[in-house]
C-alpha cells in the first residue's frame, strides 16, 4: 500500500535468562549474612516479576565465606515469594542428605512451587564436606546409588522397602511421574548412574564425548534419558554502566569467588565456570566473570538467541548488596525490555 510504513522489526529472541545466587560473604557477620539472605529472596522477586527465567543456587558446607549450605530452606523462601520463575539447585549434593528425608523435602517444595523445582544430583568434590556430616567419602559412590534409587521409588507413593524395612513416603509430589531430577558430574560413573536409573545427566561441563557414552549405556539398560550440556563458555555476568570502575571498586568480590572456587576442585574435575586466574586483571582477561555494559549484555543475548543462557550474578563473591541491585535493575530495564517475551 502506497505510504505504508513498514512493520517494525520483532525484538530479539529472549535466552534464558538465569539469576545465580549463593550467598558468599568474605567476612561474614550475622547481620550482614541477613541483609544478604533477604537481598537475595527480594531480588527472586523482582526478578519473577520481570520474567527472568531461573533462580540457580547450589550446596556447600565447612565454608568460612557462608557459602549456601542450605538451598531447599532458601528455595522454599524463593516459592514463597514468586508465582512463576523456576529454581535450579544445581547442585544439591544428595549423598550427605538422609534419603526419605530428602524425598519428603523434595516433594513437599514441589507442591509447594507447583512443578518449579529442578535438582540436579551432584557427588562433591569435597572430602571436607563428608567429613563434616559424618558420612564416608570413599562410599560415596554407594551412598548416592542408595539416594537417588530411594527418591524414585518414594515419589511412587507407594510401600517399598528401605535398609530392611517396609516404608512409605507421602505427601506425592505435584509433578508426575516425579519433579525434575537430573545426575550431575563429569565422570564416566556419574553418566552410568544416570543412564541406569533412566535420569537424565547433566555434565559439570561440556564434555560431548561423556554424553555420547551416557547414551551408549541408556542402550544397555534399555532405559530413556536425554542430556543437559552447558554451553562451550559459560560466563557469569554483572552489569554495569562503567566496567572500568566496577573491576577497579569491587573486581576483588569476583575474585575471591573465583580463587575459593578452583581451591576446591582437584586436577580431575571439570567445571563450565573454573577460573585459573589469581589477580582481578587476569580475572578480567579470563573473561569467566564478566563485567559487560548494558548494550553489551544485549549483544551477549542476541548472540546466544532462544537456545542459549545468560546468567546474572549480582551478589557475587559478597559484592555489596547495593551494588548488587545496580545491576539487576540495569539488566532488567536496560536489557530484558530490548529483547522478545519470555518463552
Amino acid at each position: 500500500m502506497p505510504g505504508a510504513r513498514p512493520a517494525p522489526a520483532a525484538p530479539p529472541a529472549r535466552p534464558v535468562t538465569v539469576l545465580r545466587v549463593n550467598l558468599v560473604d568474605p567476612a561474614p557477620t550475622a547481620a550482614s549474612l541477613a541483609a544478604r539472605y533477604r537481598a537475595a529472596v527480594e531480588m527472586a522477586a523482582f526478578a519473577d516479576d520481570r520474567g527472568i527465567t531461573m533462580i540457580q543456587t547450589e550446596e556447600h558446607h565447612a565454608t568460612d565465606n557462608g557459602w549456601m549450605p542450605s538451598p531447599l530452606t532458601f528455595a522454599g523462601a524463593v516459592f514463597g515469594a514468586t508465582r512463576r520463575i523456576g529454581v535450579t539447585v544445581s547442585a544439591l549434593i544428595t549423598p550427605l542428605h538422609d534419603p526419605l528425608r530428602l524425598a519428603e523435602d523434595l516433594a513437599s517444595l514441589d507442591l509447594l512451587s507447583g512443578g518449579r523445582l529442578v535438582t540436579v544430583a551432584g557427588i562433591g568434590y569435597r572430602p571436607e564436606e563428608y567429613a563434616a556430616h559424618g558420612k564416608d567419602w570413599a562410599g560415596r559412590g554407594a551412598l548416592q546409588d542408595e539416594v537417588l534409587g530411594t527418591l524414585l521409588s518414594a515419589w511412587t507413593g507407594e510401600p517399598f522397602s528401605y535398609r530392611g524395612r517396609t516404608v512409605r513416603v507421602t505427601p506425592r509430589p505435584f509433578t508426575r511421574p516425579h519433579p525434575l531430577l537430573l545426575v550431575g558430574g563429569s565422570s564416566r560413573a556419574a553418566a552410568r548412574r544416570a543412564a541406569r536409573l533412566g535420569l537424565p545427566f547433566f555434565p559439570s561441563a561440556r564434555l560431548p564425548s561423556l554424553e555420547a557414552y551416557y547414551h551408549e549405556q541408556r542402550a544397555v539398560h534399555g532405559t530413556d534419558g536425554w542430556v543437559l550440556q552447558p554451553p562451550e563458555r559459560t560466563c557469569l555476568l554483572h552489569v554495569s554502566e562503567d566496567p572500568d570502575r566496577t573491576w577497579a571498586e569491587y573486581g576483588g568480590h569476583l575474585l575471591h569467588e573465583a580463587r575459593t572456587y578452583a581451591s576446591w576442585q582437584s586436577a580431575g574435575i571439570r567445571s563450565a565456570v573454573r577460573s585459573a586466574a589469581t589477580d582481578t586483571e587476569a580475572l578480567r582477561e579470563e573473561g569467566v566473570y564478566r563485567v559487560v555494559t548494558p548494550d553489551e549484555c544485549l549483544a551477549l543475548a542476541q548472540q546466544a538467541g532462544a537456545q542459549g543462557s545468560l546468567i546474572l550474578h549480582p551478589l557475587c563473591g559478597g559484592m555489596p548488596v547495593d551494588e548488587g541491585w545496580r545491576s539487576l535493575h540495569l539488566f532488567a530495564e536496560r536489557v530484558l525490555t530490548r529483547l522478545g517475551p519470555p518463552t
